[in-house]
């Protein structure tokens, strides 16, 4: 598997070019390493992009124009060993992901799916960029799934970690069913506070999905050791948070779309925050991960 490195005076990223996926994010003052380094055992990814659906469909499948199509859980471009490398920089990667016949099959759209990743000083930058190149809209959403490291100085435990909000906010998890599709239930999580505690049972439910998440600014904290770093995301409505209960990771995730709900009718068009491009537009959207 190739992977490519880009790097600055005090960080240094490394992608591999299936899936375009983040793989490495080191401290080059501390030699810390922040992403996850996907142990098979515990959870097989680092940090997988997300096009063009967001977590699953009802019964795997969607319909558009009358037809029916299968797409796999959080879209195509995770695993996809057709994305390439387009631009290499010092400082920045740049993939690409363009329709193909094979795409064509699964997802009747003619795109390129692009994605940037730019450092500057203690801060990456990840950029997407969605262009139409059919003579129709085209519908997607889209999103990351990084995850980073934690319990990450001796002596630590999950318990000694929480994500908090840049806003005291009242907040409210919407529930997963048994088939990963979103209820329309929900459960709090924060009354006027902007800290969620980590703890081993955190995540025994699965994800926390927030919709219409009125912060932009989510820092992975130590109670022991402070902060190890921000993720903002001014340009994403939802946020999803996960881990594997009891694992040394948390998923911090920027989301412009959301799985499918229960009751959906399984049409593309009508899919719950789905994006619709018109031919020859683009569409851009961009998250950063700023280390402490």
């Amino acid at each position: 598997m190739k992977k490519y490195s880009a790097e600055n005076e005090f960080l240094k990223i490394t992608v591999q070019e299936t899936g375009a996926e983040l793989c490495s994010l080191v401290n080059k003052e501390t030699g810390m390493e922040h992403i996850w380094q996907a142990d098979p055992k515990v959870w097989p990814s680092h940090a997988p992009n997300l096009f063009p659906v967001i977590g699953v469909l009802k019964e795997g499948k969607y319909k558009y124009e009358g037809r029916e199509y299968e797409m796999p859980k959080h879209g195509f471009v995770r695993y996809n060993e057709n994305v390439r490398l387009k631009e290499k920089a010092e400082d920045q990667l740049v993939f690409e992901l363009i329709y193909s016949e094979e795409s064509l099959k699964i997802y009747p759209f003619k795109f390129d799916f692009r994605i940037s990743f730019k450092l500057t000083a203690k801060s990456l930058e990840i950029d997407h960029k969605v262009i139409n190149l059919d003579s129709k809209p085209i519908y997607f959403s889209l999103g990351g799934h990084p995850a980073f490291n934690i319990c990450l100085f001796e002596g630590e435990e999950i318990s000694d970690y929480l994500i908090e909000f840049d806003q005291n906010m009242d907040l409210e998890k919407f529930i997963l069913n048994n088939e990963g599709l979103v209820s329309h239930k929900t459960e709090p999580v924060l009354n006027k506070d902007r800290k969620i505690r980590l703890t081993k049972k955190t995540f025994n439910n699965d994800a926390l999905i927030f919709k219409d998440i009125p912060s932009k600014k989510a820092d992975l904290l130590s109670r022991k050791n402070g902060k190890i770093l921000s993720v903002e995301y001014k340009d994403f409505t939802n946020l999803g948070i996960w881990a594997k209960p009891g694992a040394h990771y948390v998923c911090i995730e920027p989301w412009l779309g959301i799985a499918d709900v229960e009751k959906t009718d399984q049409k593309l068009k009508n899919k719950e925050g789905i994006i619709q491009l018109m031919p020859a537009k683009e569409f851009n959207a961009s998250y950063s991960i700023n280390l402490a």
